[in-house]
């Protein structure tokens, strides 16, 4: 939304959003919940001012409902089994992933950047090495993103 020159926040919004949706995920992943009842939970207990709403809403919906066709892009990529990353990278993964393939009017670097920034403030120490590796190449690897990634 840009009004006079302006985007309102949107990429703080933006991530704000990713944020949430990452824990909301990673609370998912855990237990098993289901989207609409951990989002009401976070809508109800946490702040979530100047938070992209929508985004947040799709993020927490749309991934594990393609959580077949996410993981079967992320797995080859991978050195080894998706079954054993920890929670929180598989969940930074599948956003990363969920964002380069169905959001392409969010730039690559956005979506590798703030998935990196998540894995930084979330993920094992080392862990944001391995996130801008596997995104770096599975953005690489998509045909939707090869025009965008050659002006570059």
């Amino acid at each position: 939304m840009v009004t006079n020159g302006k985007t309102n926040g949107l990429p703080r919004r933006r991530s704000r959003a990713r944020r949430r949706a990452l824990q909301a995920l990673y609370q998912w992943q855990l237990t098993g919940q289901e989207s609409a009842q951990i989002e009401r939970q976070f809508l109800d207990e946490y702040k979530m001012v100047n938070t992209d709403l929508e985004y947040f809403s799709e993020l927490l919906h749309e991934i594990p409902a393609r959580l077949t066709s996410l993981d079967a892009l992320i797995e080859p990529v991978l050195d080894r089994p998706l079954a054993i990353l920890d929670p929180i990278e598989k969940s930074i993964l599948r956003m990363g992933i969920y964002e380069l393939t169905q959001r392409l009017d969010v730039p690559y670097r956005v979506v590798v950047n703030e998935a990196v920034d998540l894995a930084k403030l979330f993920g094992a120490e080392q862990s944001y090495r391995y996130i801008n590796g596997v995104l770096d190449r599975l953005g690489r690897e998509n045909p939707n993103r090869a025009a965008e990634l050659r002006r570059q």
